[in-house]
């Protein structure tokens, strides 16, 4: 094993092992020590299965055996947002922390992930080319997952609608997610794109990397599951100790710690001029988030005492909820031929940038008409679409596969100038 593998794979286990003797010592630390030890914990354990995820398809092939090594990527996020739903079974307070972590990831994804990948893929693009490169073409195969998405961000809006998260709701969102996952095992799945670590542990020799990936698989499961209490404890307790609100800190600082590793990930294969994989990959986690994480919620919070009637939201709870939603429908839409344009991803940004100096409900309300009158636009702009894409869950793949193998040869990774495409 090479020490271009050994080390960052020792770095990220040193970052995880205080965290397991204080939590399996029975130790107590101040607010903020807890929160800087056991959110280092996360982000090392992140890594960790981010790593093993990508390489672990060297071994397992089918579309469904990558959706469900993804689901196990964002392991970090889900064990810290489920367990404020689980708790807030008993303690109907900890309902604003499963808002803030679930919405604060999903808009951070969104408004920054997808925006800055798509913005460098650009710039990679212009210099590999010479020219100027106006916009991202992605695969149509990615139009079945640009399809669930959309039908789950027009779902999403009943959770505003209504006040609340109810659990048949959850289970219908659960629902979809298995429909997704039996819709991508159907297809064939393509040579991985593997950078990094991850890259290096699937060049292994094959027994050696399947007892480095199961052993890693277990390992960081172990760190997050111990650490997703104390970490989510530190946070509220940090918020209260230094005045600062603690919906803000649990909605900002807990996705940037369980997301680094897909968003470096995700910035890596825009750098290396695979931008439709870059972007892919986060459409798949958006996916998720919306089917899998949403859903989950009214589950735990059944299981932490809470009764079946789901996850009942104050005002500021139903506003964020809004707020995610509407910039949802302007990914989608903006995206619905396919073809994602810089002016859209700038667009994405500065929004994503003005809720932070925009905080009052007010003008967070605002902010949801903007998200609203321009997904209204470009469903205008893309209405021809609109129809292919919500079919496209439910048809028989033909195309797809070869769109993405097309991508995946382009020098540029699927990226144009200035083109127009008809509906697919």
């Amino acid at each position: 094993m090479s020490s271009k593998l050994v080390r960052p794979l020792a770095v990220c286990v040193a970052l995880t092992l205080p965290a397991l003797t204080v939590r399996f010592g029975g130790l107590h630390l101040p607010p903020l020590a807890a929160l800087l030890l056991f959110g280092a914990a996360v982000v090392a354990a992140s890594f960790l299965l981010a790593w093993a995820a990508e390489a672990a398809q060297a071994d397992i092939s089918g579309g469904l055996a990558i959706a469900i090594l993804a689901v196990i990527a964002v392991l970090p996020e889900y064990a810290v947002d489920l367990y404020f739903a689980y708790s807030a079974g008993t303690d109907p307070s900890q309902v604003a922390y499963a808002a803030a972590n679930m919405t604060g990831s999903n808009r951070l994804l969104l408004g920054l992930g997808w925006s800055l990948v798509v913005l460098l893929a650009l710039v990679v693009a212009r210099r590999r080319t010479g020219r100027s490169v106006r916009e991202l073409v992605l695969g149509s195969g990615y139009r079945v997952e640009l399809g669930f998405l959309a039908i789950a961000a027009v779902v999403a809006f009943v959770i505003p609608a209504t006040g609340q998260i109810s659990l048949l709701l959850g289970c219908a969102l659960l629902g979809l997610f298995g429909f997704y996952l039996w819709k991508v095992s159907r297809s064939e799945a393509s040579e991985p794109h593997l950078v990094g670590p991850a890259a290096r542990i699937g060049a292994l020799p094959r027994r050696a990397r399947r007892s480095l990936v199961i052993g890693l698989f277990v390992f960081a499961a172990v760190v997050v599951l111990a650490s997703a209490e104390p970490f989510a404890h530190g946070l509220i307790a940090t918020g209260r100790q230094l005045g600062v609100d603690e919906f803000l800190l649990v909605q900002l600082l807990a996705p940037l710690a369980s997301e680094s590793p897909e968003f470096i990930v995700a910035i890596l294969f825009a750098l290396r001029g695979q931008g439709e994989a870059a972007i892919g990959t986060l459409i798949s986690s958006k996916v998720n988030q919306w089917t899998l994480l949403v859903g989950s919620l009214p589950v735990a919070y059944l299981f932490g005492g809470g009764g079946a009637g789901g996850l009942q939201l104050d005002a500021r709870q139903i506003e964020e909820f809004l707020l995610t939603a509407t910039q949802t429908l302007l990914g989608v839409t903006a995206l619905l031929a396919l073809r994602f344009p810089r002016w859209a991803a700038w667009t994405l940004l500065g929004l994503f940038a003005v809720q932070f100096a925009l905080p009052g409900q007010t003008a967070r309300y605002v902010l949801c008409g903007v998200y609203l009158a321009l997904a209204v636009l470009a469903l205008i702009r893309n209405r021809a679409h609109l129809l292919p894409t919500l079919a496209a869950p439910f048809r028989r793949q033909v195309a797809e596969q070869a769109g993405q193998a097309q991508a995946r040869t382009s020098p540029t990774g699927m990226l144009a100038a200035d083109t127009s495409s008809a509906p697919r």
